[in-house]
């Protein structure tokens, strides 16, 4: 079959779950990673598929029928610029989380230390601790999470780029004391499971339900908890910052009362929403 034909029926198929721009971007990826081609060379180019490559974009677009994201079905994901493996026990890293992490970048180098000893809490795919590990030179970088599965992907990723990045297999919400750090970063589990309404049907069918969901009774047990760790352990003038749910600011914010932790600012997220929170540690 021509490819530019196996176009139009791979695009119509996905009109069925996704609206048409994203149809598009979607074998537009699938052309780069199946055929290693650019949009121009589809131009340019008559290619017939084999019975092999067309068995190949069909395995690609059935499951994109159901729904699984594009990111879980090449078990690839960028972030900052960097590449990032990514499976069904980790989260596929956020534009959100990309606004947090210049906003650390940027906090790091306005204020240059010999050495900025960095914590991040919930590595995930390593997208944070990666990304601060590569853009920051002088970033001894260490990051925590329960899942032993996430910590292998992550642990890959951070060779894939070139960085050092120490990883501990450790549940936050267990841990007494760490070492002192000059910043921590956690973008923990905020979502209540009364907001699951609102959750997109291939996030909610794919994407871990440990790194995503908290209880609705106790919603900011992370970032209690945190916040207590980091007004005992972080060093004087130290940075926290936290990926925030959108409706639970003034509650998180609230944390750092009778804290040593004081908030600099609360920012909004690309899309308008309450997102972020600085603290500086008196």
């Amino acid at each position: 079959m021509n490819l530019k034909d196996y176009k139009t029926q791979f695009i119509n198929a996905l009109l069925t779950v996704v609206e048409e721009e994203e149809a598009n971007s979607f074998f537009y990826i699938a052309l780069d990673e199946l055929m290693h081609m650019r949009r121009v060379d589809l131009v340019l180019q008559e290619v017939i598929l084999s019975a092999e490559q067309l068995a190949q974009w069909q395995g690609v677009l059935e499951q994109l029928l159901t729904e699984k994201p594009i990111q879980y079905v090449f078990c690839k994901a960028y972030f900052y610029g960097l590449e990032f493996s990514v499976n069904e026990h980790t989260l596929i890293p956020r534009p959100e989380t990309e606004e947090l992490v210049e906003w650390i970048i940027h906090t790091v180098k306005q204020q240059p230390l010999k050495q900025w000893r960095i914590l991040d809490i919930g590595t995930g795919s390593g997208c944070i601790p990666v990304t601060l590990a590569k853009n920051i030179s002088n970033a001894v970088v260490t990051s925590m999470d329960v899942s032993e599965k996430a910590l292998e992907v992550a642990k890959r990723n951070a060779d894939h780029n070139g960085v050092s990045v120490r990883f501990l297999h450790q549940d936050v919400l267990k841990t007494v004391s760490i070492e002192e750090y000059d910043l921590i970063v956690s973008n923990p589990p905020y979502v209540r499971h009364l907001e699951k309404i609102e959750i997109q049907k291939n996030v909610l069918g794919y994407e871990p339900h440990l790194a995503l969901f908290v209880d609705d009774s106790n919603p900011l047990l992370f970032y209690r908890k945190i916040t207590e760790l980091a007004d005992a352990f972080l060093a004087p003038g130290g940075h926290l910052f936290f990926e925030i749910n959108q409706y639970l600011a003034n509650e998180t914010l609230a944390l750092f009362e009778n804290t040593r932790l004081k908030t600099t600012e609360l920012r909004k997220d690309m899309r308008g929403n309450d997102r972020m929170v600085h603290a500086e540690k008196k």
